[in-house]
């Protein structure tokens, strides 16, 4: 093993204190966040869409529930996605069961499915950021932007590996090639997940740049440094097989994040 220089640790110290003001130079965000997919039935979408813009978001911020950003999936069928923010698990309670119980609200759901339900079912994920999340910022780019989510699961025991290889490299490395970096996630405490899912979303300028973005972060010589180190630290690969998804969203026209 190589003797450790003075000179040598001190560049050390430095790359590191360098990582560590990118990523971490603000104080985590310690509150609740619920990402929801709702799957609207067919036809119904824009009716969804109505709904949410009429009523639902004024309705979400009377009783606490704080935007962070709506958007739907990029296919035929598409789904409503978005996420909004509580203090903690009770602020959550409470905030739904105002909203739920609140007469302006049983009138509007009310109304709007007089000619049917508009949505089958609804998928609910709570999150916390992680400590290399960047601070969640409200933008709006023009033109707009296409959005990704993209959820991993770890093997065994591999998640604060992961996150370390996102906290030194992946992170530096897709801004490098053209992806911003929005959010990061792992799965509430308590909940399905929580010990081996990172969930984050990134931005990109377009989905041709989304893919060239991932082609040329893929052929990276210092992508297959970080990864090759990663994974011989580990004794192997970080993520199960098959255990990256990706979804591609398109931002609402009332989304504070597109």
């Amino acid at each position: 093993m190589p003797r450790l220089t003075i000179p040598l640790l001190l560049m050390l110290m430095s790359n590191l204190v360098s990582s560590c003001s990118q990523h971490e130079a603000h104080a985590k965000d310690e509150r609740l966040f619920e990402l929801r997919v709702y799957y609207p039935h067919p036809g119904k979408l824009e009716a969804l869409h109505n709904r949410f813009r009429d009523h639902t978001l004024a309705l979400f911020e009377k009783h606490g529930l704080e935007h962070v950003g709506y958007w739907v999936t990029d296919e035929e069928e598409s789904k409503l996605v978005y996420i909004v923010a509580f203090e903690d698990k009770e602020a959550k309670e409470l905030a739904w069961k105002n909203f739920i119980e609140d007469p302006d609200w049983k009138a509007a759901y009310a109304d709007s499915i007089k000619d049917g339900r508009l949505v089958e079912k609804i998928d609910s994920t709570l999150l916390r950021t992680t400590d290399y999340s960047p601070a969640i910022m409200h933008s709006v780019a023009d033109p707009a932007r296409v959005f990704e989510l993209r959820t991993y699961k770890t093997t065994d025991g591999n998640l604060p590996n992961l996150d370390e290889r996102f906290r030194s490299a992946t992170m530096d490395l897709f801004e490098k090639h053209g992806a911003t970096n929005l959010v990061y996630f792992h799965i509430a405490e308590g909940e399905p997940g929580a010990e081996d899912t990172l969930v984050y979303l990134l931005a990109h300028p377009s989905t041709d740049a989304r893919h060239k973005m991932f082609e040329d972060f893929r052929n990276d010589p210092d992508w297959k440094k970080a990864r090759a180190a990663s994974e011989e630290a580990a004794g192997g690969s970080l993520t199960v097989e098959d255990g990256v998804s990706s979804l591609m969203l398109l931002p609402a026209d009332y989304s504070k994040i597109r």
